[in-house]
């Protein structure tokens, strides 16, 4: 971004209802500091000069309660509240369909902590690369384990990388292959796996930061409080 006029849309997935939280309410509507997780997150694109135009895809249910929280808070670059689909993969379809920048980034909504810094770092390496992810080293020792639950490869740390969000591209060639993917029924866990897998061009690491975490459990919410209670 920094350098560049190109003007960014953002897509946030904020579709899942994730049961490793335990809670009855879905994670992105918690509260964090008196402010559902799903707000932080819209707050920190909305703050950024770059980005342009935001498309916000939620389960079809809480459409109408999305569209009151943008109002409420001010978020005045969500162009779109989107009912997303059955997989995360086709609820970013749709997202890219809400945008017409050159530009996107794909990003998760229960991913509150993300800094403009890296933002722009991801971004940074889009435009070098038409493709880029944010991720971090891994630190501890991973082990590949079989369905008995035997070790069966210890892979070498220094080429694993845990991947985050947000993961940017030329918007052209993401929907391209996510329509491709869409057509021949592959699934992928991220929008890389489906460029690595339809895109044709390599996607490229920008490295993040540890505190860019995805609340996922319930042990993640005390850590993100501690996190956002830090000077900045």
């Amino acid at each position: 971004m920094a350098g560049t006029s190109a003007a960014w849309g953002v897509v946030v997935v904020a579709a899942g209802r994730g049961t490793r939280m335990g809670t009855a309410e879905s994670k992105q509507y918690l509260l964090l500091q008196d402010k559902p997780v799903l707000v932080h997150t819209l707050e920190i694109f909305e703050s950024m000069a770059e980005i342009r135009e935001i498309a916000l895809v939620v389960g079809s249910m809480d459409v109408e309660r999305c569209e009151a929280l943008v109002a409420q808070y001010g978020l005045s670059k969500v162009r779109a509240v989107v009912a997303g689909g059955s997989e995360r993969q086709h609820s970013v379809l749709r997202g890219l369909h809400a945008l017409d920048t050159e530009w996107v980034m794909v990003h998760d909504g229960v991913r509150p902590l993300v800094s403009p810094a890296a933002v722009r770092a991801c971004a940074a390496a889009a435009q070098q690369s038409e493709a880029a992810v944010l991720a971090v080293p891994v630190k501890d020792t991973i082990k590949q384990v079989n369905e008995e639950g035997v070790i069966v490869a210890t892979p070498d740390r220094r080429s694993l990388w845990a991947i985050q969000t947000p993961q940017a591209f030329r918007r052209a060639l993401l929907l391209e292959a996510h329509e491709k993917a869409a057509d021949s029924g592959f699934v992928g866990t991220d929008d890389a796996v489906v460029v690595e897998r339809f895109g044709g061009v390599p996607v490229v690491v920008a490295e993040g930061e540890y505190t860019n975490i995805k609340i996922t459990t319930p042990e993640d919410m005390p850590w993100a409080e501690f996190l956002l209670k830090r000077p900045k």
